[in-house]
């Protein structure tokens, strides 16, 4: 399972002025009101654009170093509704099903950012949410990796067999593409960014829908006309056939 620490989550819930925040206790004491707001940390640290639906915010606290995101529409709908979402309960809220997602796959060792906290702000019929997670580190994405010398068939061997544990145990991940996919030094492979992923029985159909959304965001980045790209893909593919050759 990629020998990843296991680490149980202990989810405590704290109310807010318009919403809640759930946040590990293990790693916070207790969750302030503006713990997941940009402007607290505005002045502090930088946001890094990671493709897809904006950036986010890297940021230092008790907790140690996180990853702040605020969830944001992508699509046709983003350009005139950016950020709300429509209210159906507390827990079907992005933030918190996305925390205890995470939380239920960092508990079994899979190699997923660990949840720190979840909160939304609702407004009537609305609500607006964000996630902050652990940092990965000494982590680049693979499309950060892309930019620079094209990794070796190894590492496309290794990133296949990551991505059949995660199916083979019915993770599913709604964007699986070359910024959701983080190589740290060791090389470990992790993935990132599970807003709208969830837990379903494993099929063909959605796992071979997996495998073509990241390659054509890898069509999208040029990898497919680098030199050594067929042996690479094809790597890709041994190591998903047998993952357990490459743990």
């Amino acid at each position: 399972m990629n020998d990843v620490a296991h680490h149980a989550v202990e989810a405590v819930r704290a109310p807010t002025a318009d919403g809640a925040i759930l946040f590990d206790s293990r790693r916070l004491a207790q969750a302030e009101p503006d713990l997941l707001r940009a402007a607290r940390w505005s002045h502090a640290e930088h946001t890094q654009d990671r493709g897809g639906r904006g950036a986010v915010r890297f940021v230092r606290g008790e907790f140690g170093e996180g990853v702040l995101r605020h969830y944001r529409r992508g699509g046709l709908v983003g350009r005139v509704n950016q950020d709300r979402y429509l209210w159906r309960g507390e827990e079907a809220t992005r933030s918190f099903r996305e925390f205890r997602l995470l939380a239920d796959l960092q508990a079994r060792g899979f190699a997923v950012p660990a949840p720190i906290a979840a909160g939304y702000d609702r407004h009537g019929a609305f609500y607006r949410a964000d996630l902050l997670t652990a940092l990965i580190p000494q982590a680049r994405t693979l499309a950060e990796l892309l930019a620079g010398a094209f990794p070796p068939p190894e590492l496309w061997h290794r990133i296949g067999a990551t991505l059949a544990r995660f199916h083979q145990a019915g993770v599913y991940h709604a964007d699986l593409n070359a910024h959701n996919v983080m190589i740290d030094r060791q090389p470990r492979v992790w993935l990132i960014d599970f807003d709208r992923g969830e837990l379903r029985p494993p099929h063909e159909d959605w796992m071979r829908a997996n495998l073509a959304r990241l390659l054509r965001s890898l069509r999208k980045l040029g990898a497919t006309h680098a030199g050594g790209w067929h042996e690479a893909w094809a790597a890709l593919h041994r190591g998903y056939a047998a993952p357990e050759a490459a743990a």
